[in-house]
């Protein structure tokens, strides 16, 4: 028998002796007006101690009642025991979770709605200069880089920034926002002063190499061409050699005149003037046929006469290897197009050709350096591999993106996607 069945049965009980002692007496009336006084009385009573234990948070044990009240005070105080052992459960998680995110070497910092920090781990203390009293304090009004403040504002974080450490302007930090749960955001910070002298390090050394190989490439070069305009007749053999190391020592300079490329795209300062696109697209079409042999070859389209704020000299290169492999990997007769147009929100040249294509899978790669899809092919396509990662630094130069699309063996379309702010 539950507790409101005895609850139930108890009051009709009572109205029962009531109905009996009133018909008795004559006084059912006020009889059955006292009865409901008194269990009104007991109920707020009851009410009350419940009301005071629950006030101090149900700690102990729950006060004596009898009939629903013990009932209820039974499954508070069951309730109260369960949700003890849970907050136990998540104190040791999140005890676990701060000695984890403390052993952490990047720096984690937890930020509220508004920017306030709500939680950060040692290394956070450490690269970024914040201390336990710094909890609910803005982080912009204790890191105030403009690039970081930017950064937070924007609300864009699907990118990284990199700035200096607060602490130590000799560390380089990598910052990424994650956001998370309702307004909550997780601020990572990675020290990559080591990666970032390494990665200069690669540059310096690309560029003095290539510099050491361009006067011994020259000299190389000039003598096979004196031997090879020589009077006196050539055995077959020697001629074939001549022509061999011809050949590779114009490929050997190709490569070298790409890696100082890349090296001065990565170092020099930038250069911006307003650059005509137009007459520009118009020399290099007119250019590349005649060093291909691709007359009538490149249909160029002008949608716009729009200039753009840039380095000429950067332009023509990109260009140019766009054009170049869009007639290397494409069919003799097929025609490539080059389309100069204005979007709503991008100036964007699109080359598009009728060629091989290239796999979905392998687009994410092909503006790495000396990468080259490997694919079989009738006649070996000749190539240093740094074209697109010339293309790809130029565009990143000039506040641009390269947008690849293809299909395999129907073709594909290179758009350089310029903001509009660039235009002159």
């Amino acid at each position: 028998m539950t507790a409101w069945t005895k609850e139930i049965g108890l009051a009709l009980l009572l109205l029962l002796a009531i109905s009996v002692i009133g018909g008795l007496t004559g006084f059912f009336i006020p009889l059955l007006f006292l009865l409901i006084i008194s269990l009104l009385i007991w109920q707020v009573v009851q009410i009350n101690r419940f009301e005071r234990w629950i006030s101090k948070g149900g700690r102990g044990k729950y006060p004596k009642a009898k009939g629903i009240w013990e009932d209820i005070y039974y499954h508070v105080y069951l309730i109260k025991k369960s949700e003890k052992k849970r907050k136990k459960k998540l104190g040791k998680i999140i005890d676990q979770f701060r000695k984890s995110t403390d052993a952490l070497p990047d720096a984690a910092v937890v930020l509220g709605k508004e920017d306030e920090i709500e939680w950060a781990n040692t290394a956070a203390k450490n690269v970024l200069g914040l201390q336990p009293s710094d909890r609910g304090q803005r982080i912009p009004n204790l890191i105030r880089f403009p690039i970081f403040v930017r950064y937070l504002k924007s609300g864009l974080f699907n990118e990284s920034i990199t700035m200096p450490s607060p602490t130590n302007s000799n560390i380089t930090l990598t910052v990424k926002v994650v956001s998370y749960g309702a307004g909550l955001r997780l601020l990572l910070a990675q020290d990559v002063t080591q990666l970032r002298k390494m990665e200069q390090m690669r540059k310096d050394f690309v560029a003095n190499v290539s510099h050491e190989l361009r006067t011994p490439l020259t000299v190389l070069k000039g003598y096979l061409e004196t031997l090879q305009e020589l009077d006196e007749p050539l055995s077959p053999l020697l001629s074939h050699s001549f022509q061999q190391m011809h050949e590779q020592t114009e490929r050997m300079q190709y490569l070298v005149d790409d890696l100082l490329l890349l090296s001065n795209l990565e170092t020099q300062p930038k250069k911006t003037h307003c650059v005509d696109i137009p007459a520009l697209l118009s020399k290099i079409c007119k250019e590349t046929e005649n060093l291909n042999n691709s007359a009538g070859r490149i249909e160029l389209t002008l949608e716009t006469n729009t200039h753009i704020y840039g380095d000429e000299q950067e332009l023509r290169s990109a260009f140019s290897n766009l054009l170049g492999n869009a007639l290397k990997y494409s069919p003799k007769e097929s025609k490539v197009q080059v389309r100069w147009q204005q979007t709503p929100v991008n100036l964007v040249l699109d080359v598009i050709d009728k060629g091989e294509g290239i796999a979905e899978s392998e687009i994410p790669r092909i503006t790495e350096r000396f990468y080259r899809i490997d694919v079989k092919r009738a006649n070996k396509v000749s190539g240093t591999g740094l074209g697109l990662a010339i293309v790809k630094h130029v565009l990143l130069r000039h506040d641009a993106r390269l947008v690849v699309t293809s299909e395999l063996y129907k073709g594909s379309t290179f758009s350089c996607c310029f903001p509009s702010e660039r235009a002159c």
